[in-house]
């Protein structure tokens, strides 16, 4: 089935579908895929293209540009339940579901037209150019320049870390056009986005990084070499692409904690599965006391975060003048609290839960990184605290 709908706001009954196909797609697509997927790096197109036509590929992008038009709310539900199948290919939907977002909001009528009926299918793909090599947390401090000729801007730097790069069409590179600003020096201020096509001449992409987890999707640097772009692929206004980065990052820190969610509870229910299944000293661990507070507190944390998770997935939605620290709370906790209840589902498996064949030992993997991305959870406590001292 297709998630567009055309009214304001889905009814329970059609949200328990669109989920009802999610978890679908997710059990019977991903998940019996995930484990090869991982051993073998392989980025799966096939099935990408399966979720676009799902309308995974554009979940909260208009509807007259092909988008399924839901709230963030809704998907924060989706993802959560795209990353009980596989938290590496839901977390690639998230960040291309990003990337449309930004084109979407900040896109002229000719870039919207071009680009988003093709990323929503995600026959085409999309990645955002963000982070350098020296400019990670700090992100005012990207040295990628953008320097005008004519009608056109020339774009050279690096970007580090980049999912998707040498497998997107489009690339959103945020750049320095204001030569003058840097680090401390306004820096925020000088720079501008960019939509860079991935056959755009001087654009190129480092090796596939050899990373602990998400195997499934290639992360590379992506590398402008004098890649020129008329002035018509900036997005948004000349200056402005700090802003668009900074909003597309609440939604994004939103997605990657419901993918935290979705991953953990995957990890929880294996657990609770196998401590019934595994007899010590005469009787099932589900017996002893102590494994059950450990499930107990599991179970706690994934609720609470998952409240956070949909509280600031509500705050974007309506524009909520606190939306930055709710999403950087909700980003924190969640991805926290699920690496944390991933380990302990490791452990509570001993020894089988270190073997690559159950799959416990990839997701605690693959949701380590959540921590990281993003914006790491020490700059979501600079966030939070900021927000707090300044109330």
């Amino acid at each position: 089935m297709s998630m567009t709908v055309t009214t304001d706001a889905l009814s329970a009954e059609e949200r328990d579908a669109i989920l009802q196909a999610v978890r679908e797609f997710a059990s019977t697509r991903l998940a019996p895929n995930a484990l090869d997927w991982d051993r073998r790096k392989h980025f799966p197109r096939d099935v990408l293209v399966e979720a676009g036509e799902l309308g995974l590929g554009g979940i909260y992008i208009s509807e007259d540009v092909g988008g399924s038009g839901l709230s963030r709310q809704d998907a924060a539900a989706i993802f959560e339940a795209l990353a009980m199948g596989d938290p590496t290919i839901a977390a690639y939907v998230s960040i291309h579901n990003m990337v449309a977002w930004m084109i979407d909001t900040n896109g002229t009528d000719a870039q919207r037209r071009e680009w988003l009926p093709r990323l929503v299918t995600m026959r085409d793909l999309g990645a955002y150019c963000l982070t350098e090599p020296g400019a990670g947390s700090d992100a005012a401090a990207i040295t990628t320049s953008a320097i005008p000729d004519g009608d056109e801007y020339v774009l050279t730097g690096v970007k580090q870390f980049i999912s998707g790069a040498g497998e997107a069409s489009v690339y959103v590179v945020m750049a320095r056009t204001d030569p003058s600003t840097g680090s401390g020096n306004g820096g925020a201020k000088g720079i501008t986005a960019f939509l860079v096509p991935a056959d755009a001449p001087g654009l190129s992409f480092g090796p596939n990084e050899q990373k602990m987890g998400w195997n499934a999707q290639p992360t590379r640097q992506v590398i402008l070499d004098e890649v020129r772009v008329p002035a018509s692929a900036i997005l948004g206004e000349l200056g402005g692409g700090f802003r668009i980065a900074m909003k597309g990052l609440n939604g994004g820190r939103v997605n990657i904690a419901a993918c935290s969610l979705g991953g953990a509870q995957w990890a929880l229910d294996r657990a609770v599965r196998y401590v019934h299944e595994r007899f010590t000293f005469g009787e099932a661990l589900s017996e002893r006391q102590s494994v059950v507070f450990t499930l107990a507190d599991m179970a706690t944390e994934l609720t609470a975060a998952r409240a956070l998770v949909r509280d600031a997935a509500r705050a974007i939605d309506e524009g909520a003048p606190d939306v930055a620290v709710q999403c950087a709370m909700a980003k924190r906790f969640a991805t926290d609290a699920g690496f944390e209840v991933a380990n302990r589902a490791l452990q509570l498996h001993g020894g089988y839960g270190y073997l690559q064949e159950y799959g416990i030992e990839k997701v605690v993997r693959d949701l380590r990184v959540h921590q990281i991305l993003e914006g790491t959870n020490e700059i979501m406590r600079v966030i939070i605290g900021r927000g707090v001292v300044e109330a």
